[in-house]
């Protein structure tokens, strides 16, 4: 009796063991595919004026996901002009318009932003001892890139926070540090 009740405990554990993995997996993000560069059209894609341009050849990670949202999920807050001519230079997905950068808003990388289910939905970044609410009214592709449609631009990390100046502004970033920045956000 002994030995069987040894048994169901190793099974038991087993089963555990086997449940816990799942669980991880479930809520993990892996890579979706990969894309290969196309070589920019110079007006699209200008790196000398700071513009990740897609380089021809290099292969580029693609993600359909993003990390789980918690109550301080990771980033990297970068910087967005949705002003119309700005560095983005395309109306936001949202509602097919362009923003004011004095205006706090956000772009999500594509698994955060959740097909359009994050539109208009406020959350709270913080950094740098701050915390600003911002509204998300566009999404950062991060399935897509290097092509035309992209502005030869490579897919988007998938834990991007795309933030307008008034953002950056919020967080008291010193303008020289303006670029990108570890953060967390949660949804509001």
């Amino acid at each position: 009796m002994k030995g069987n009740h040894s048994k169901t405990h190793v099974i038991v554990f087993v089963i555990l063991l086997f449940a816990a993995c799942l669980d991880v997996e479930a809520h993990s993000c892996r890579p979706s595919g990969r894309i290969r560069g196309k070589k920019p059209d110079p007006e699209k894609c200008n790196p000398e004026i700071e513009s990740d341009c897609c380089i021809e050849g290099k292969m580029y990670t693609t993600y359909k996901c993003s990390p789980p949202v918690t109550k301080h999920t990771k980033a990297k807050l970068t910087l967005n002009s949705f002003e119309k001519g700005g560095d983005g230079d395309s109306r936001s997905v949202c509602d097919n318009k362009y923003h004011s950068d004095d205006l706090p808003i956000v772009a999500l990388s594509t698994g955060w932003f959740n097909n359009l289910k994050r539109c208009f939905h406020n959350i709270t970044i913080t950094a740098n001892g701050r915390n600003v609410v911002a509204m998300v009214v566009d999404e950062r592709d991060s399935t897509m890139g290097c092509d035309k449609d992209h502005d030869y631009h490579p897919p988007c990390d998938n834990n991007i926070v795309d933030a307008s100046r008034a953002v950056w502004t919020a967080l008291e970033v010193p303008l020289v540090d303006w670029g990108e920045l570890e953060v967390t956000w949660s949804p509001v």
